[in-house]
Parts: structure tokens; C-alpha cells; sequence
């Protein structure tokens, strides 16, 4: 679950994926994945993603419903 304080990014109606990745503190490739998953939208302003402020309110609050969890699984080592 993320436990962040992000009251200074949703108030704005749009932030770069780049300063929401510093927010948060995620990397790039965690957020490239979020995005081809679907679970975070974006839109493409002169070559540069950014998030509107309406979507980020809405993955945060999915987010924190759990919509996303996985349950853990431990890889598994080949024997021999």
C-alpha cells in the first residue's frame, strides 16, 4: 500500500510522471509498468508523460482498496 502524503500533487490538475515518481518514490521502470498494465493513465504532452490530477486521485484510492495486491510468491530454485 502506498503511505505517502500526496495532498501537494492532487490538488494540481497535472503532474509530470516524472515528479510523481520522486513523490512517491518509485523508478521510472516501476511506473512504465503501472502505465502498461493500465493501472495508471497518462497523456503524452510534446514527447513527455504526464498524469491529470482526476487520475491520480483515482489510482491512489485504488490503490489504497487494495485493488492491486498480489499475494507474495517466493521463487522457486531448480534442483540439481
Amino acid at each position: 500500500m502506498i503511505k505517502v502524503n500526496m495532498d501537494e500533487y492532487v490538488d494540481r490538475p497535472i503532474i509530470s510522471l516524472h515528479r510523481f515518481c520522486q513523490g512517491i518514490g518509485i523508478s521510472a521502470a516501476t511506473a512504465w509498468r503501472w502505465r502498461k498494465d493500465g493501472w495508471l493513465k497518462s497523456i503524452n504532452i510534446a514527447g513527455r508523460p504526464y498524469i491529470m490530477g482526476g487520475e491520480l486521485r483515482s489510482f491512489l484510492t485504488r490503490a489504497e482498496a487494495g485493488e492491486f495486491s498480489k499475494a507474495h510468491h517466493a521463487p522457486i530454485r531448480p534442483r540439481g
